[in-house]
């Protein structure tokens, strides 16, 4: 094994990249090299680089074209114009198709048929010829350079590449990591070699972003920008509540209790339906844990964020019942055509039913997706669940209110 072979290992094992990817960039950049010092910007230069050697073969790449006339090409480049100027004055981009009917050729990718016979007589349109070129010295230091910056640009470029794939993969999934700092409206967290960006929409009311501090996020997407890889993350989306049940709950991750729904206003309370068809397994129970041991655990990655564990149910009155849960319900009234349900409950359990700011009732219409009237029987109380608004939505409209006085 030659000492450059070696040289690529340790940079494999270093960057964990593959091995070809790295002389995938080794011999793009000898490329690069030989255009700088013996090439011409008319040649698609493609060269094989053998580390055991150390030696370098280039070839010009043509793809074999149909002969075109020299002033077939100048009559086409001046109509080539003439609708690129038109198109800007219309205030559009030329469309492929405004100019299929035009011959094209490309001297550094094509190569015509007269042209091409004269180095191979049996060449026919559409094949691709590799034509050997000439390595007549050592490349010379600009050139050099020229190798090394591409190196360095290819090989960081295979390196985003490892990471935006191993990151998408965990797309809709939590993963660990370390608060970097917070900053007027934006999370920055760390995951060694990749930053994450949890924006102001994406944070949960009740975290504490300290620097150092290590959190689960859900990953929400991941992107490559012309900056680099961009991670958004969140800590207040509905599926940050699935994803932590079932990292917590062994019966939902198998597949024994499955969650049928869920409602959430990030940092205030989370209503989460469950269901199994096993009549051996407590769904509630499960989730709950012994002493509460599970959902402790849930509510405090969560921020302190309160936790409903609901019944869920095919029938609807029964599910509209379990879900405005803690509150004890007399009857339930559906109107199915307009999807309204009218909820009887007595005079001591109607604040309990519409709860603080009117959340228990909102969260539970959420979850249903009915709209509830909460009814007092024997009194005049009522209140729709349409009629109240999420508690973050009214804390940002008196801030507003504020602001205007």
């Amino acid at each position: 094994m030659s000492d450059i072979t070696k040289a690529i290992q340790v940079l494999c094992e270093e960057k964990n990249l593959s091995y070809e990817s790295v002389m995938e960039a080794i011999e793009f950049a000898l490329a690069a090299a030989y255009r700088k010092d013996f090439g011409n910007k008319q040649q698609n230069i493609k060269v094989k680089f053998d580390p055991e050697k150390g030696d370098m073969k280039a070839w010009d790449v043509k793809t074999v074209v149909e002969d075109i006339a020299e002033d077939a090409l100048l009559v086409a480049q001046e109509e080539l114009t003439k609708r690129r100027e038109k198109a800007k004055e219309e205030k559009r981009e030329l469309t492929e198709e405004e100019t299929e009917d035009l011959p094209r050729f490309n001297p550094k990718t094509e190569l015509m048929l007269s042209a091409a016979k004269e180095i191979d007589k049996k060449v026919k349109v559409g094949e691709v010829m590799e034509i050997p070129l000439e390595i007549q010295h050592e490349f010379g230091r600009m050139a050099a350079q020229t190798a090394k910056q591409v190196i360095i640009q290819k090989i960081r470029e295979a390196e985003r590449g490892i990471m935006f794939n191993d990151f998408k993969g965990q797309e809709g999934q939590l993963v660990m990591g370390t608060i970097q700092r917070a900053e007027a409206r934006k999370v920055l967290v760390d995951f060694g070699k990749v930053t994450g960006v949890l924006l102001a929409e994406h944070q949960n009311s009740r975290d504490h972003y300290r620097p150092g501090a290590r959190m689960k996020f859900l990953l929400l997407s991941v992107q490559m920008t012309p900056r680099g890889l961009e991670v958004l993350l969140s800590r207040s989306d509905v599926a940050m509540v699935r994803e932590i049940f079932k990292q917590e709950i062994p019966e939902i991750s198998d597949g024994l209790i499955e969650i049928k729904g869920i409602a959430r206003e990030a940092g205030f309370r989370s209503k989460v339906a469950v269901f199994t068809t096993d009549k051996a397994i407590d769904p509630i129970g499960s989730c709950i844990g012994q002493k509460g041991s599970r959902i402790n655990t849930i509510i405090e990655e969560l921020g302190g964020e309160k936790i409903d564990i609901i019944q869920y149910s095919e029938d609807a009155k029964e599910y509209i019942a379990h879900a405005l849960a803690p509150a004890k319900i007399l009857n339930v009234k559906l109107n199915e055509s307009d999807k309204i349900a009218e909820v009887g409950v007595a005079p001591d359990q109607f604040s309990l039913a519409i709860g603080r700011n009117g959340q228990n009732v909102r969260l539970a219409a959420n979850l249903t997706g009915w709209r509830i009237d909460v009814v007092e029987e024997g009194g005049s109380e009522k209140l729709s669940s349409d009629e109240v608004k999420p508690e973050a939505v009214e804390v940002a409209e008196e801030v507003e209110e504020k602001k205007e006085e």
